[in-house]
């Protein structure tokens, strides 16, 4: 059956069923590999709310690395789930207001990994 119309919760329902990498599920020193429709980013996690990220638009405009922060991801209009760092078919909103495209692949290393 094809919906026409869909609700906010239709929205987050569909975010549980799809690959996903929460903020409470990430630490101080661990790394998320991002990869979207056009672009790479590596994001380490410097605290609770700020990273430091290299790859794709910031690697474009001359930044990489950047500090800092994720708003959270979204489906590229102004509904936002706060609540993770990337999610497989949303775009990654990072604090300084650049929105990618949306998430293909996403891999997490914990910092206990990778020393």
């Amino acid at each position: 059956m094809i919906r026409s119309r869909y609700t906010l919760a239709d929205f987050i329902e569909e975010t549980q069923h799809t690959a996903q990498v929460r903020k409470r599920e990430v630490y101080r020193g661990d790394w998320v590999l991002v990869r979207t429709c056009n672009s790479v980013y590596t994001i380490r996690m410097l605290d609770d709310h700020h990273c430091l990220v290299s790859g794709g638009w910031f690697d474009r405009h001359g930044l990489s690395p950047v500090v800092t922060s994720i708003t959270g991801c979204s489906w590229g209009g102004c509904m936002i789930k706060t609540d993770i760092i990337a999610a497989c078919g949303l775009c990654l909103e990072f604090g300084n207001r650049v929105i990618t495209s949306p998430i293909r692949a996403i891999v997490l290393f914990p910092y206990w990994i990778s020393n």
